[in-house]
């Protein structure tokens, strides 16, 4: 019986890729380089040092990458303190309705804690969260389920127990391969074939889940 939820935060809660590629759209024109939103894609959902490889093997390994990345990071902070974090349709709802029923939420995210708060905190949604697991707390990133399985143990539910929802194709493949049922809500990334058995629901918004969780 599902007794729990288990989120990711970037592109599934908040419209964070978008913001993201934009500002790398824009550092990478001031550079001179050649990039695009299809290269912007193949980072979604990875850890930097995957994401650095990544760059490294399209630019060569003089790419400043870390200076990109830092840079990217300030102008990213300063956009949600300025104006907000931008929230997905039908979180505010989803949330609410979990809590109705009692269910215990946590975090799951490849993003490091600090910017894992500041976007809870501008969003204020903090306390709907019973835990939080960053990337800052584990060693392997999705696809690998370590991230998963941790929310799970520090909410004290078993896998088996929690719904995971997710954007991403390695988010996808890293909840189902920690045993919890999985919704996906597509942001830059649709459904490959690899996937679409391992997508319990495959939803437009978040609130959709809605009546599902009615019906337990």
């Amino acid at each position: 019986m599902l007794r729990a939820a288990v989120f990711d935060m970037d592109g599934l809660m908040f419209d964070t890729e978008r913001l993201v590629y934009r500002n790398w759209q824009d550092m990478m024109d001031e550079r001179g380089y050649d990039y695009s939103i299809e290269d912007f894609k193949q980072t979604v959902g990875r850890r930097k040092a995957e994401v650095q490889n990544f760059y490294f093997g399209k630019y060569g390994k003089d790419f400043p990458y870390w200076e990109i990345s830092e840079e990217g990071k300030g102008r990213y902070v300063r956009y949600v303190q300025e104006h907000g974090i931008p929230v997905k349709p039908g979180l505010y709802e989803l949330l609410s309705a979990l809590r109705e029923k009692n269910y215990r939420i946590a975090l799951a995210t490849s993003t490091s804690r600090q910017t894992t708060e500041l976007n809870l905190k501008s969003a204020k949604v903090t306390d709907y969260f019973d835990a939080l697991v960053c990337g800052d707390d584990v060693k392997n990133g999705k696809p690998h389920p370590e991230v998963f399985l941790t929310a799970a143990s520090r909410l004290g539910v078993a896998p088996e127990d929690c719904v995971a929802f997710e954007d991403s194709i390695n988010g996808i493949k890293s909840a189902y391969a920690a045993g919890m049922e999985t919704v996906m809500v597509p942001d830059f990334l649709q459904p490959t074939e690899e996937i679409i058995p391992m997508i319990g629901f495959l939803l437009k918004t978040l609130d959709e889940y809605i009546p599902f969780i009615e019906r337990s």
